[in-house]
C-alpha cells in the first residue's frame, strides 16, 4: 500500500514539473481559447482553471496548464516573461511560472505526512502560533487585493492604449482610402515621377 502511494506521488511530482501556472487571463478565456494559444509551444495535455473562493467572478482567471514535457512548459514561462501573449486578439500582460505542488487542489497526500485538524482553546500552547498564522493569512489577503487593484489599473491603461492605437490606425486607413478615391495619390505620383503599378 505504501509503495502504491509513493508511486502515485512520484507520478504527481512529474506532472507538476511539466505544468505551467498562468495568471491574469481574461474572464472570457475558455479552455478551447487557452489551448489554441498554447498549442504553438507543444501539446497541451490538460487545462484546469483554478477556483477563486474569495474574489468576484469578473476578476482575471488563473489556470494550470499541463504540457507534454518539462521543456514545453519552460518555453511558455520564458516567452510570457519577455512579452505579452496574444489571446482573444489583443496583447494581454499575462504572468506565467512553473507550477508548484500547493497549487493543485486534487494533489495526492504526501507519503508519510499526517495532517491533524482540531479546535484550540486560548490556553492551549499552540493557540498563539495558530493566531499568528491567522494574522499572516489576513495580511496576505490584503496584499493580494492590492496586487489585483494594481493589475486592474494596468489592464485599464493597456486597454486604453489599444483602443487609441486602433482608432489611430483606422484614421490612417480612412485617409489613405480617401486620398486614393479623390485622385490625390495619382497626382502626387505624377508630380514625383512615380509609377504606382511599379510601387505596388
Amino acid at each position: 500500500m505504501a509503495g502504491n502511494a509513493e508511486t502515485e506521488y512520484a507520478a504527481f511530482l512529474e506532472k507538476v514539473k511539466r505544468t505551467v501556472y498562468v495568471d491574469n487571463l481574461s474572464p472570457q478565456v475558455t479552455e478551447h481559447v487557452l489551448r489554441a494559444a498554447l498549442d504553438q509551444f507543444g501539446t497541451v495535455k490538460s487545462i484546469q482553471f483554478m477556483t477563486n473562493y474569495i474574489e468576484p467572478e469578473h476578476i482575471p482567471k488563473r489556470a494550470l496548464v499541463e504540457m507534454e514535457d518539462e521543456e514545453q512548459a519552460k518555453a511558455i514561462v520564458d516567452l510570457v516573461a519577455g512579452c505579452p501573449l496574444m489571446i482573444l486578439g489583443m496583447p494581454r500582460p499575462l504572468s506565467a511560472c512553473a507550477a508548484k505542488v500547493e497549487m493543485f487542489e486534487d494533489r495526492p497526500a504526501k507519503p508519510g505526512r499526517k495532517i491533524e485538524v482540531r479546535w484550540l482553546d486560548p490556553d492551549d500552547p499552540d493557540f498563539e502560533v495558530a493566531q499568528k498564522w491567522k494574522d499572516i493569512d489576513k495580511r496576505h489577503a490584503a496584499e493580494a487585493q492590492l496586487v489585483l487593484e494594481v493589475r486592474k489599473a494596468e489592464e485599464e491603461k493597456l486597454a486604453k492604449q489599444q483602443a487609441d492605437n486602433l482608432k489611430a490606425n483606422f484614421a490612417k486607413y480612412e485617409m489613405i482610402n480617401a486620398s486614393m478615391a479623390d485622385g490625390t495619390v495619382e497626382r502626387l505620383a505624377r508630380h514625383y515621377g512615380m509609377n504606382l503599378r511599379d510601387e505596388v
